[in-house]
C-alpha cells in the first residue's frame, strides 16, 4: 500500500495558502477601522449582535419556581471552588475596620472640639491602614496583580471599588496626619470631612464583597454581613483610640474617653445581636460556623464581646483598668469575627449539598431536627419579604445602569478614535 499523496493541490507544504480578494480593495467583512468591532463583542450584552437570542426569562423563572419545590437528589461536586485566601485577607480586613473607625472617631473630636484628640485618632487611622496595601500584596502574589486592579475603573465590582477605596483613604488621610504634623489644624479637618465617604465604603465593602459570592454561608448572610462589618469596625477603632488616648495621657472621666467607651460597647452589642439574629436564618449554611477552627473563633469572639460587656459594667468596682482590659477584648474578638467568616466562608463552600440547596432555595431548611419536625423551615427571617426582594432587585438594576453609564464615559474620555468606548489598539500592519 503507496503512501498518501500529502502535497498541497496549490502553494508550497508549510507555507502560506495562497489567497486574493474577489475585487481590488475590497474590505472584509465585518471588519472596521481600529477595531472597532470589539465595541459589538459579549462584553457589551445590551446590544450585542454576536450573542444567541436572549432567553425567555419568564420560562426560566418558572423552571426556577418547579425546581424548588423538587426533591433534591444526590449532589455529586466539587460544585464551586472555594475561596483561596489565606491569612493575610481577614487581618487585612481587621486593619481596615480600625482605619476606618479611628477616622470616623477623630471626625467626630472635630466636631465636639476635641482637636488634640481627633490628631490622635487619625495618625492611630493612618497607623492601621498602612499594613492594608502590603497584606493585599501578599495575598495576590505579586505587587503587580495589585496595580493591575487600579489600571480600571468598575463601579460593579466590590473588589475593584476597595482597592481604589484604600488608595483614596491612605492617601488622604496620609495628607491629614501631614497637615497636622506641619501645624495645618484646619486643612487636616477639612481633609478628614472629605475622607468620611471614602472611609464609609472602605470600612462596609468587605462584608458587601462576601456576600456577593456563592459560598452558601456568605450569601445566605448578605443582609447582615455589611452591617456587621461596620459595627465591628467602629468598635475597634473606637477601642483603638481610646487606648492610645489613654497612653497619651488623656485623663479619666474626660468627655472624649466616656464617649468612646459608649461606641465601642454599644457597637459590639449591636454585632453580637446582628450576628445571633442571622444564625437563626443560615440552617444548613451556618453549620461551617458551629464545627472546626472557625467555630472555635465564632464562639471565642462573642465570649470576648460579654467579656468586655462585662468589664464595662463593672468598671465602677474595678476601676479604669478594667475598662482598658475590655478594650482590648474588643479588639481581640474583632480580629476573630474577622478570621472566623473567612475561614467559615471555605468550609461552607466544600459543602456541595448547601450549595445546591442554596440554589434551590432550600438552604435554610433544618435537616439536624428529629421526628415530626424534621425539614421544617426555620423561624423568622427564614425568608426575604417580596417587597423587600422588590426594593433590592431595583436597586441592583439602577446600580448596574449607573455603572454601565460610568463606565461608557470614562470609556469615550480615553477612546483614540473610531467608535467611543472601546478602548481598541490599532489594528496591526
Amino acid at each position: 500500500m503507496s503512501e498518501r499523496d500529502s502535497a498541497p493541490a496549490l502553494g508550497t507544504h508549510g507555507g502560506p495558502a495562497s489567497w486574493q480578494r474577489a475585487r481590488p480593495g475590497a474590505r472584509v467583512a465585518l471588519q472596521r477601522e481600529r477595531w472597532a468591532d470589539a465595541a459589538w463583542s459579549f462584553l457589551y450584552k445590551d446590544d450585542t449582535q454576536y450573542a444567541a437570542p436572549a432567553a425567555d426569562m419568564q420560562a426560566v423563572a418558572q423552571a426556577n419556581r418547579r425546581m424548588r419545590g423538587g426533591d433534591l437528589g444526590p449532589v455529586h461536586g466539587p460544585v464551586i471552588n472555594p475561596p483561596v485566601w489565606t491569612w493575610e485577607v481577614p487581618l487585612y480586613f481587621w486593619f481596615g475596620g480600625v482605619a476606618t473607625g479611628s477616622w470616623f472617631v477623630a471626625v467626630a473630636c472635630d466636631l465636639a472640639g476635641d482637636h488634640r484628640s481627633a490628631a490622635i485618632a487619625r495618625k492611630v487611622s493612618l497607623a492601621a491602614v498602612a499594613p492594608s496595601p502590603a497584606l493585599l500584596i501578599a495575598d495576590l502574589g505579586r505587587p503587580g496583580r495589585f496595580l493591575n486592579m487600579l489600571r480600571i475603573f468598575k463601579p460593579r465590582s466590590p473588589m475593584n471599588l476597595g482597592a481604589w477605596s484604600l488608595v483614596g483613604f491612605s492617601a488622604l488621610a496620609a495628607a491629614a496626619v501631614g497637615a497636622d504634623l506641619l501645624g495645618r489644624p484646619r486643612a487636616a479637618r477639612t481633609l478628614g470631612g472629605a475622607n468620611v465617604a471614602v472611609g464609609s465604603y472602605l470600612g462596609s465593602y468587605t462584608g458587601v464583597l462576601l456576600a456577593t459570592t456563592a459560598v452558601p454561608l456568605w450569601a445566605r448572610s448578605r443582609l447582615f454581613l455589611g452591617p456587621i462589618f461596620v459595627c465591628t469596625a467602629a468598635a475597634t477603632g473606637a477601642a483603638a483610640a481610646r487606648l492610645t488616648l489613654v497612653a497619651a495621657g488623656l485623663p479619666a472621666g474626660h468627655p472624649t474617653r466616656r464617649a468612646l467607651g459608649n461606641v465601642e460597647a454599644g457597637a459590639m452589642a449591636a454585632e453580637l445581636v446582628l450576628s445571633s439574629l442571622n444564625e437563626r436564618r443560615l440552617g444548613r449554611a451556618g453549620l461551617s460556623l458551629e464545627h472546626g477552627n472557625p467555630g472555635r473563633l465564632f464562639r471565642a469572639a462573642k465570649w470576648g464581646v460579654r467579656l468586655g460587656l462585662g468589664l464595662r459594667l463593672l468598671r465602677g468596682p474595678l476601676g479604669s483598668p478594667a475598662h482598658n482590659v475590655a478594650s482590648c477584648c474588643y479588639l481581640a474578638a474583632g480580629l476573630a469575627f474577622r478570621c472566623a467568616w473567612v475561614g467559615a466562608g471555605r468550609v461552607s463552600a466544600r459543602d456541595d449539598e448547601a450549595v445546591a440547596r442554596m440554589a434551590r432555595g432550600t438552604v435554610t431548611v433544618d435537616d439536624n431536627l428529629l421526628g415530626p419536625r424534621r425539614g421544617r423551615r426555620l423561624p423568622s427571617l427564614a425568608r426575604t419579604p417580596r417587597g423587600a426582594g422588590r426594593a433590592g432587585a431595583r436597586y441592583t438594576d439602577f446600580v448596574r445602569r449607573a455603572s454601565l453609564l460610568a463606565e461608557r464615559m470614562l470609556g469615550v474620555a480615553g477612546a483614540p478614535a473610531g467608535r467611543s468606548g472601546t478602548g481598541a489598539p490599532p489594528p496591526a500592519r
